[in-house]
């Protein structure tokens, strides 16, 4: 179930092996990303998009957004 989760979660989460996956467009993504994060676009994001997610694993999705 997803919930929201701060940086401090994040590092320790990371350290145990989970995924970190940016929805950030692809420019935004390579101009500047969290290390280890793969990136896949919101806009794109379905089965064939995650299938290379280990599925045992837990998956961090992070936005950042602006507004």
């Amino acid at each position: 179930m997803p919930k929201e989760i701060g940086r401090v979660e994040v590092q320790r989460l990371m350290q145990e092996g989970a995924q970190l996956v940016e929805v950030l467009p692809r420019e935004e993504y390579a101009e500047e990303h969290l290390p280890g994060a793969v990136n896949i676009p919101l806009k794109e994001l379905d089965a064939r998009t995650t299938a290379g997610l280990v599925k045992d694993r837990p998956v961090i999705v992070y936005c950042h957004d602006f507004q």
